[in-house]
């Protein structure tokens, strides 16, 4: 597996880090596959006795998002033909979401676009005060690809979720707990003692019983015409020049946008 992730069992939980501390966690093709193998042992560690799965970031931050150098080297097929692409990481998160354990999302520092999407992928969010959240693709001329505007459809409903879409901004901390888009903001000294008690109180129900009311949740809403969507979306705004504009205006750090922090 890839040093971009790191994977670790401790008693009944399974820890996968997003491991590129000095680049704010940014999501790249490497790190993407390697999640997609560290949720393939996850399901074999469930079937070992693990009872919840913890996903975070090393550092500071859970991750500022996708790594934008990689849309400088797209090569004109892949623009022209994007839905492989899409597809796959679309293909990676579903893996996460149907994960048998529960998946425990931890964020502090910063979780926006493709590391928000990533984090809707999971059962569960907690978050360190002073997170930014947000989904700026729009700002970039984008949208969401990765199950991000199905899932946060499903979480928060239709109106609030073109508000955080359409507009690219940041949410306050207190307004994406009282929406549901996280599960508890906790002080960041207090954030590993949360998590902790969150994990015992799963811990506490029949692994099976949680399980199999995860695939209930799950399945209630299909999100296969949504991602479907998404998809063919994105595939015509690639293409544009906005986008392109934008993503060199961003690598150039003259776009107004704070995706990565600085």
């Amino acid at each position: 597996m890839s040093d971009q992730i790191l994977v670790r069992r401790a008693g009944l939980v399974f820890e996968v880090t997003l491991n590129r501390p000095n680049e704010r966690n940014a999501i790249n093709d490497e790190m993407m596959n390697a999640l997609a193998d560290a949720f393939d042992r996850a399901e074999r560690e469930f079937h070992d006795g693990a009872r919840v799965v913890l996903l975070r970031g090393a550092g500071r931050a859970f991750s500022s998002g996708i790594d934008l150098s990689q849309f400088l080297t797209l090569d004109e097929d892949l623009r022209d033909n994007l839905f492989p692409f899409t597809a796959r990481y679309q293909a990676i998160l579903n893996k996460i979401e149907r994960c048998s354990p529960p998946v425990i999302c931890v964020l502090q520092g910063y979780c926006l676009g493709l590391a928000l999407e990533l984090a809707l992928a999971c059962d569960f969010r907690i978050a360190a005060q002073r997170t930014k959240l947000g989904l700026p693709e729009a700002r970039l001329g984008i949208i969401p690809d990765v199950g991000g505007t199905v899932r946060l459809i499903k979480l928060i409903g239709p109106s609030r979720a073109k508000d955080l879409i359409l507009t690219g901004r940041t949410i306050d901390l207190s307004q994406a707990l009282e929406w549901g888009l996280v599960n508890a903001v906790l002080p960041k000294a207090e954030l590993e003692q949360g998590v902790k008690a969150f994990v015992e109180a799963l811990a506490a129900s029949a692994p099976l019983a949680v399980s199999y009311g995860k695939r209930v949740v799950n399945d209630i809403m299909d999100n296969a015409a949504g991602l479907q969507l998404e998809a063919w979306a994105q595939a015509q705004l690639f293409r544009t020049n906005d986008f392109q504009n934008a993503i060199r205006a961003m690598m150039d750090k003259t776009y107004p946008i704070d995706w990565e922090g600085k």
